[in-house]
C-alpha cells in the first residue's frame, strides 16, 4: 500500500515539475509588451539585445578638443582661473617691493599638482608661455603625468614654481625637496594652501633646505581663505 502512495506521489511531482517547466520557459521566450518585436512592420529595426548594445543610437564621438572645449567654457572653471591669475598677478607685483621680481614673463615655470590645468592657463593668459604643469593623472594639453615625488626634471631646470595642493600631499618633506631641487638659485617657490598661523607657516619653511622665506601672507582665493608662502632658493642642491 505504502509502495503504491509513493508511487502515486512521484508521479504528482513529476507533472507539477513539467508543468512549471513549461511556465517558466514560455515566459522566457514570451517578449516583453513594451519591446519592439524582432523585424516587426511597424519597426524593422532590430531591437537592442541590451542597454550596451549601440545598435540603433551608437554614442557619438567626441574629440579631446570638443571636450576641452566644453570644460573650459563652464563658469566654475573660468573662475577658477581668474582667481589664480589675481594670485600671479598680485605676485608679480609683489617682486618689485623687495627689489627682485617673483615672477616675470620670461620665467621658466613649474607647477605641481596642477589638476586639470587651470593655474597653467591662467599664467599664460598673463603672458608666462614656458609653463610645464604635472600631476599623477594627465591632463592633456595643459598636464602631464609625473610623479610629484620623484620629478623627472634635472636640478635647477625652472624659475619659479607653484603648488595650491601642498594640503593634500602625503609626504611634505618629500614633495618640497623635489619642489626646491628642480628651481635655480635666485628662483621661488610658492605654496597656496588653507590658511596658517605663523607657527604653521614656520614648519612649511623649515622643509625648505635650500631656500629661505620671502613672505607669507593671507589672501582669498576663489572665496576661501588661504595663505602664500613665498621661498626664495639660495643655495645648491645637497646630496
Amino acid at each position: 500500500m505504502e509502495m503504491h502512495i509513493q508511487s502515486f506521489l512521484n508521479k504528482i511531482s513529476l507533472v507539477v515539475a513539467i508543468i512549471a517547466t513549461l511556465l517558466l520557459v514560455s515566459i522566457l521566450l514570451r517578449p516583453p509588451e513594451t519591446c519592439i518585436l524582432y523585424f516587426s512592420p511597424q519597426n524593422p529595426f532590430k531591437f537592442p539585445h541590451s542597454t550596451c548594445d549601440s545598435h540603433h543610437h551608437p554614442r557619438p564621438f567626441s574629440t579631446l578638443e570638443k571636450k576641452n572645449h566644453r570644460l573650459w567654457s563652464t563658469s566654475a572653471w573660468i573662475n577658477k582661473v581668474n582667481s589664480f591669475s589675481l594670485v600671479f598677478i598680485d605676485t608679480q607685483k609683489h617682486g618689485p617691493t623687495h627689489k627682485f621680481s617673483i615672477l616675470s614673463n620670461t620665467s621658466k615655470s613649474l607647477c605641481l599638482l596642477a589638476g586639470a590645468g587651470q593655474e597653467v592657463m591662467a599664467l599664460q593668459q598673463i603672458g608666462v608661455s614656458d609653463v610645464t604643469a604635472i600631476d599623477l593623472v594627465d591632463s592633456p594639453p595643459l598636464v602631464s603625468r609625473a610623479d610629484p615625488y620623484n620629478l623627472p626634471f634635472f636640478d635647477d631646470a625652472f624659475d619659479f614654481a607653484f603648488s595650491a595642493q601642498f594640503d593634500i600631499v602625503l609626504f611634505p618633506s618629500r614633495f618640497v625637496a623635489e619642489m626646491e631641487r628642480t628651481v635655480r638659485i635666485g628662483g621661488f617657490c610658492i605654496l597656496l594652501l588653507e590658511e596658517c598661523t605663523n607657527k604653521e607657516v614656520r614648519e612649511v619653511v623649515r622643509l625648505f633646505k635650500r631656500g629661505e622665506l620671502v613672505n607669507a601672507d593671507n589672501l582669498t582665493f576663489s572665496g576661501s581663505k588661504m595663505t602664500r608662502i613665498v621661498v626664495k632658493i639660495t643655495s645648491f642642491v645637497v646630496d
